[in-house]
């Protein structure tokens, strides 16, 4: 397997953005619709998957750069990288992983299947199966409100995932026991899952703009209600609330709504929606431009 990060073409000290941009880019370079029946693509759309999901993981990231786990995702022995080190069994090389699989294999007489895991006389089979990556789209509400999407995740059908409040666009969910089947261990005794990781792209929304936990938008005012005062409806995440405008507003006032902005997590309380009043002066009647024209200039 390939070092991951030489397959996205990125730093080991690239930020989890730069990562996430070189995976989306090279994956739409090699998806299988835009090269159909090239055999080198899909390897590469395969690799380049394999890779995200060490980088696109926080933990995985970690463990791979401290060495516990290679760039296939599987554990490696507790002796480093080359098995049971330098001059284990009586040589200078060691023995990698997957070396470890054809020698207990040709030891015990082909009874042996699935990853080698240290961990004991005989050692362990790997039972966890390999997780897989979906894509789903939410609208900017959904995204700073929260929401439930049902999904064809794993083997089971339909599966409610919840998805929190003030989520950001590419950002990946973990959804565990929801990728592939793991390999049974022994009779009766079923392999372990893998898991399900959503990446969420979030739909821009012509009204909002985020802006961390608060979210800005423009609200049209009536010249009338701007000078004289009064009150608007103003369209929130949430829906529609009446706001008080206050007398002699400018255009580029700013009317702070608190907790209007992204909904509360367990982390974070919920942001504050800032609304920005645009004069709108509409059809002036004949009176009001007599009486402007009257007035001495600036």
């Amino acid at each position: 397997m390939k070092d991951p990060y030489a397959v996205l073409g990125v730093s080991k000290s690239a930020t989890d953005k730069d990562i996430r941009s070189a995976y989306r880019r090279l994956a739409k370079q090699y998806h299988p619709d835009h090269n159909p029946n090239n055999a080198e693509a899909e390897e590469k759309f395969k690799a380049v998957g394999q890779a995200y999901n060490i980088l696109g993981d926080k933990e995985k990231r970690a463990r791979f750069d401290r060495g516990d786990i290679g760039a296939d995702g599987q554990e490696r022995g507790p002796f480093g990288a080359g098995g049971f080190g330098q001059g284990g069994f009586g040589g200078g090389q060691g023995f990698h992983q997957e070396d470890l699989g054809s020698f207990f294999s040709d030891m015990f007489g082909g009874g042996f299947s699935g990853d080698f895991q240290p961990g004991g006389a005989a050692g362990r089979r790997t039972s966890k199966g390999a997780d897989r990556r979906y894509e789903v789209t939410i609208t900017f509400v959904q995204s700073v409100l929260g929401t439930t999407l049902e999904l064809a995740l794993g083997e089971g059908g339909h599966t409610e995932v919840k998805v929190p409040p003030g989520l950001e666009d590419g950002q990946t969910l973990r959804v565990r026991g929801k990728g592939a089947p793991g390999r049974a261990m022994r009779p009766g005794q079923p392999g372990i899952p893998g898991d399900a990781l959503i990446t969420v792209s979030v739909k821009e929304d012509s009204r909002f703009a985020r802006n961390g936990r608060n979210i800005r938008m423009t609200q049209q005012v009536p010249l009338k209600t701007a000078v004289l005062g009064g009150k608007v409806t103003v369209d929130t995440p949430a829906g529609a609330v009446t706001v008080k405008i206050p007398k002699h507003s400018d255009s580029g006032k700013v009317l702070r709504l608190g907790g209007r902005g992204v909904g509360a997590s367990r982390q974070e309380p919920a942001g504050d929606l800032l609304v920005t009043l645009q004069l709108q002066i509409g059809a002036l009647a004949t009176e009001l431009e007599t009486f402007l024209e009257g007035l001495p200039e600036a």
